[in-house]
């Protein structure tokens, strides 16, 4: 008998935009535009988004808002709502519960494992906390361990290690340079192929 299906996608630069980067927009702060495209290290990236916070006086409330006025990348709903119509779908994200929400209200609440933010009582960001390290691998790991045949989409450095633990590993939209380096991952780059392969595989 042939394991249940399971699919696990990345969130943003997948289905929603980039968070940081719409920040960064917003703001002006062209730092702010670095992503986990850019930067393989997570918590050097973070901790120097936090610095950068903290120059400029900005506070969750500042992002919470900008992040109400995204929308999902435009077919991203629909592709979804087929996907979670013939298999489970879980979404592993390296963003944070406190961001997370409206988009979640938008993809119409599907299941996310992602991080929390230690926040002070005036609104700064003071520390992140993950679920776990390499959270993303070792959640298709156990997966696995339950005996489910995990197919998985990401399109930046923090997907690799998740790609590479599933099934089968696909990428999403990600930068051809990421791409050179994982060849072994077939690149896609509308919903409708993703979904075909997904398809596919299963």
């Amino acid at each position: 008998m042939k394991p249940q299906t399971l699919v696990t996608l990345d969130l943003e630069g997948v289905l929603v935009p980039e968070i940081w980067i719409a920040f960064a927009e917003k703001t002006g702060i062209a730092e702010l535009r670095r992503t986990t495209r850019d930067e393989p290290d997570y918590d050097k990236l973070m901790r120097g988004r936090l610095r950068i916070l903290d120059e400029h006086g900005l506070k969750l409330p500042d992002i919470q808002h900008v992040i109400g006025t995204l929308s999902p990348l435009e077919g991203a709903k629909i592709f979804l709502d087929e996907l979670r119509s013939i298999t489970q779908v879980i979404i592993l994200s390296d963003t944070f519960a406190e961001f997370a929400q409206p988009l979640m209200r938008q993809l119409a609440w599907p299941s996310i494992f992602c991080h929390q933010l230690e926040v002070a009582s005036d609104g700064r960001i003071v520390d992140y906390k993950l679920r776990q390290p390499n959270q993303k691998q070792k959640a298709v790991a156990a997966f696995k361990s339950l005996n489910y045949f995990v197919l998985a989409a990401g399109d930046s450095f923090n997907d690799t290690t998740m790609l590479a633990e599933a099934d089968v590993g696909f990428f999403f939209h990600a930068p051809k340079s990421i791409q050179a380096q994982f060849p072994q991952f077939k690149p896609f780059e509308n919903y409708s192929e993703l979904l075909a392969a997904i398809k596919a595989s299963m």
